[in-house]
């Protein structure tokens, strides 16, 4: 079978598989944020005079769906954050096998990128949460925060 042969692929490409599963991942959770912002804005803008008569139940009905696309983005948020803890380990591992002679060229740079575009995109959904109250409730809302400051929490304890 073709499967044994996945060991024999340089370690470049499997790094760039991963950089590109981070990346489409990380976009996704961007278009989710517009997609709630969106809802956010949406209604409001409206006034009576407008035909708002005519959105009011279709904006009620998007409305409904803010907490399940918060939830969505949160997961979202959350997986991603798994990418970067694996991604800052494989760098410990690698950096611990150069102390023993081993080859390590592992440019920093990429890694503190995706820390700050996962900070940026954290803070935005944040206000996000912030925002919704309302369509979220109290319990559903406190629940979310504390999702996350686990987050931030394990991002910067690494």
């Amino acid at each position: 079978s073709a499967l044994p042969q996945d060991h024999h692929l340089p370690l470049s490409f499997h790094r760039r598989q991963e950089e590109l599963k981070f990346t489409l991942g990380l976009q996704r959770l961007q278009h989710r944020i517009h997609e709630v912002q969106a809802l956010q804005d949406g209604p409001k803008g409206e006034g009576p005079g407008q035909g708002g008569a005519m959105q009011s139940p279709t904006a009620g009905a998007a409305l409904q769906e803010l907490p399940t696309l918060i939830l969505e983005a949160v997961k979202e948020l959350e997986a991603a954050k798994q990418q970067v803890l694996k991604r800052i380990q494989i760098w410990k591992r690698q950096q611990q096998l150069a102390g023993n002679g081993a080859l390590f060229e592992e440019n920093l740079a990429p890694l503190q990128k995706r820390c700050e575009s996962l900070v940026e995109v954290y803070f935005q959904l944040h206000q996000q949460v912030m925002a919704a109250s309302t369509e979220l409730g109290p319990e559903l809302q406190s629940r979310l925060l504390e999702r996350f400051s686990e987050v931030l929490s394990s991002l910067v304890k690494r």
